[in-house]
């Protein structure tokens, strides 16, 4: 896997859009397959192989902030409703995003910028994602990213304006869970594979307490996330919600060899759909 590095400038572009994703860690690079020639009876013993592009593979890792968080969510989902007016508000949208089981969802281009060069990664898709809450820390989005396409050369000098909003971080997440908000979860990953088939996982990480334990079937699992400062109008923060419904127990991976706190993971299979609220200010179109 090569490993394109921490320094790179990653730009993504739709039909509609353009935005600069901050500080991503990413490993796109051209997937390169071979044409095997078996050797000759008579031969040397050889085998010849000719090199054959096969798209691109790779992942991205960004922060979520309040500019890149509805679409990236969109790009992770992959449906995307209509927008629906937020009342008591002069601008304020409100799209509800659902989870697809498919991989062939909507397609972007993806612009790599690494010092001089410009790389321009056609026709992506996404075919897996992790959203990963953790206290402390800033809520990260993992695409697992795609395409037919060979890169090429970006031809444009043009520069994307860098975004700067606001990032969403754990300390800020709220979780409830059959109507109750639980207060020791300490992190949550959200992991969903879209190759074939979806897979939707959840690994749920709770601070040991006497009488908050998690319960084996769940029905509904709520994650709020909320911003302190940046904001789409006056007293409107930013924020997105995600709602998971029938969550399954599988496995309790928390080893407790300490006297002190234990923090332990608990994995649930999600059988139910997955629904993100996303908020915009205008009626712009999302994708």
């Amino acid at each position: 896997m090569n490993v394109q590095g921490y320094d790179c400038s990653i730009v993504i572009k739709t039909d509609y859009r353009e935005i600069d994703v901050p500080y991503s860690y990413e490993t796109i690079r051209e997937a390169v397959s071979l044409l095997q020639e078996e050797a000759a009876i008579e031969g040397d013993g050889v085998c010849k192989g000719i090199k054959k592009a096969s798209g691109v593979r790779g992942c991205v890792v960004t922060p979520l902030t309040i500019g890149t968080a509805p679409l990236l969510l969109y790009l992770a989902m992959g449906s995307i409703g209509k927008p629906v007016f937020v009342s008591e508000t002069r601008n304020l949208y409100k799209r509800q995003l659902s989870l697809l089981p498919f991989e062939d969802t909507e397609r972007f281009d993806l612009v790599q910028y690494r010092g001089d060069d410009r790389i321009l990664y056609e026709g992506c898709g996404v075919t897996g994602f992790e959203l990963r809450f953790l206290r402390e820390e800033a809520v990260k989005l993992k695409l697992e990213i795609y395409g037919v396409n060979s890169p090429c050369s970006y031809p444009y000098s043009d520069l994307i304006k860098k975004e700067h909003g606001e990032k969403f971080f754990g300390d800020f997440i709220t979780y409830q869970i059959n109507g109750k908000e639980y207060k020791n979860i300490y992190g949550l990953t959200l992991s969903c594979k879209k190759e074939g088939s979806t897979k939707t996982e959840i690994w749920i990480r709770r601070v040991l307490e006497k009488g908050e334990e998690l319960p084996n079937s769940i029905e509904e699992l709520v994650i709020s996330a909320r911003l302190i400062k940046d904001k789409y109008e006056y007293r409107h923060f930013g924020m997105f919600r995600i709602t998971l419904k029938r969550l399954v127990f599988v496995s309790d991976e928390t080893i407790v060899e300490s006297t002190d706190a234990v923090i332990g993971s608990v994995k649930y299979c999600v059988y139910g759909t997955v629904l993100t609220d996303v908020f915009t200010s205008t009626e712009e179109i999302l994708p």
